[in-house]
Formats: structure tokens, sequence, C-alpha cells
């Protein structure tokens, strides 16, 4: 045991200074994993785990091999926890308690309540805003991103949509060329993650770079029209608190009760600033509407 827990501590240091994740270093974990997967993850043993596997498992693409990592993360992270250590993560998450075909099912649920909000704050929006409104077209375009894509894709459309609502209803051209750029920009951002090297550290600098951007350019908006328009509030508290919450995402702790993690919690957290965030594209949609209304009946 002595040995096993200094093979621990050497471990733990040595994965400080490399990448990857510690838990699926440490020799116990991948002597477990390789021992199951031999045991029965081949022949008549292979056959008989899909037997007993359960079909939602089956066909959420859930494999004896997967089935193998996830038993044998638990059996690491108690030897970590007897022998005092900290729990170390796998793979480059935190260990969490599966339920169903969920490996983390807190965001799971969280993303759909954020799905489920953004879908109630779209039909809101369209039955309360006509799609003559200058802004429409945007804005619906970004509560479908919301729902369906990564977070990535959501900072880049709002960047866009407060270049449109900023500069872009007066100068479209600018809009659009500033639109193909982000899209560049995503363009090669998906592909180098995806083809070249997932970099997780590059992944968050350049998030927490555009999330920047985006901050300034609409709190600086909003600080120069609050007066005149009121309703911006809403968008300033927005910003405010989306850069607060963002701070949950840099704080990386093993998940409460293996479920509830800093993920889960931004993404539970973000709820009800999506409501608010609607309810001021709602209002500046109808505002500019009115506007375009009243510079109509002049000419």
């Amino acid at each position: 045991m002595a040995g096993r827990t200094a093979r621990l501590m050497l471990l733990a240091g040595a994965a400080a200074l490399a990448s990857g994740s510690q838990g699926d270093r440490e020799p116990v974990y991948r002597d477990c994993v390789h021992r199951c997967e031999e045991r029965n993850c081949s022949g008549g043993a292979l056959r008989h785990f899909r037997s007993r596997q359960p079909i939602y498992m089956s066909l959420a693409g859930w494999t004896c091999q997967d089935d193998c990592k996830y038993e044998c993360m638990w059996v690491t992270v108690g030897l970590y926890l007897k022998e005092g250590h900290r729990v170390p993560q796998f793979h480059g998450k935190w260990p969490f308690s599966r339920f169903l075909f969920f490996q983390e099912p807190a965001s799971a649920m969280a993303s759909f309540l954020n799905g489920l909000a953004s879908l109630v704050m779209l039909c809101r929006y369209h039955t309360s805003v006509p799609a003559s409104s200058p802004m429409y077209p945007t804005c619906v375009a970004f509560a479908w991103k919301m729902d369906y894509f990564c977070a990535s894709t959501v900072i880049l459309h709002s960047v866009y949509l407060c270049c449109v609502r900023t500069v872009g209803l007066q100068h479209p051209a600018v809009a659009s060329a500033f639109r193909a750029l982000l899209l560049l920009m995503l363009t090669a951002h998906v592909s180098y993650l995806s083809l070249v090297h997932f970099d997780y550290g590059y992944n968050l600098a350049a998030n927490v770079a555009i999330g920047l951007v985006n901050v300034v350019w609409w709190l600086a908006w909003c600080l120069r029209n609050q007066r005149r328009l009121p309703h911006v509030r809403k968008c300033m508290v927005v910003v405010l608190l989306l850069q607060g919450l963002s701070l949950l995402e840099l704080l990386d702790f093993p998940p409460f009760f293996w479920v509830l993690d800093a993920h889960a919690i931004w993404h539970i957290s973000t709820i009800p600033v999506h409501v608010l965030f609607f309810s001021f594209l709602e209002d500046d949609s109808l505002y500019l509407l009115k506007e375009s209304e009243a510079k109509f009946k002049l000419d």
C-alpha cells in the first residue's frame, strides 16, 4: 500500500507538469481498464455484455470499453480518496455518477432547461414582434443558435448581433463583411480543435478573448444610450451578470455529490439571464420598428 501511495504522489507531480489528465495516467486505472477489456470485451464475454446492456445504453453509443473506463474510474477515485489525495480528472473531465446514459446528468438537464427557456422566449418574441422589425431576422437566428450550437458560436453571434445593432442598421455592407470574418474565424477555430489538436487552454483563451470583445462592445453601447433608451439597462444587467457568472467556468472543482460541477451551475445560473436578454431584444426590436415607422411617415 505504501508503494501504491508513493506511485500516486509521483504521478500527481508529473501530471502537473505534463498535458493530459491525472486519473487516466494512473497505472492503477490503466491496469484496471486493460484487465476489464480482456475479461469482458471480446468473444463470448462481449456477447454476454451486450445481452445484459440496457437498450438505451447501446442506442446512446456506450460500448464495453466505455463501461470498463467508467468502472475503473471509480476504482481509482476510491483509491485516491482513501489515501487522502485530491480527486483526479479522467480524459479531461471530472468523475460523474452516470444517470441512464448521461455521463453529466446535471449539465444535460441544465442545457435542456436553457434550450426550453430560449424556445419559450422565442415564441414570445414571435408573438410580440412583427417580422418587419429591422432586428427581427438577426434576433431569431440568435435564438436558434442558443438552442443548438456551442458556446463559441453563441458568443460570436452575440458579437454579430451587437455589430448589426450598433453599426449594421446604418451600414449593412459593414455588417455583412464582419459576418464573413466571424464565420471564417469560427471555421478556423473549429477546424483546428477538431482536425489538428484539441487544446483546452487555447479554446478557453479564444472564448475569453471573444467574450471580452462582446462585453466591452455591448457595455459601451449601453452606457452611451441608457438615458435615451431606458430598456438598454436590461442589456447592461445581462452583460454584467454574464461576466460575473463566467467566472464559474474558471472555477475547476470536483462535482458535488458527483453530479453538480461548475459547468452545470453556470448553465443553471444563465437561464434567467437568457430570459432577461430576450426581454431586452423584444423591447429594442419594438422600439426600432416604431422608429422606422415614424421615419416612413415623415418621408
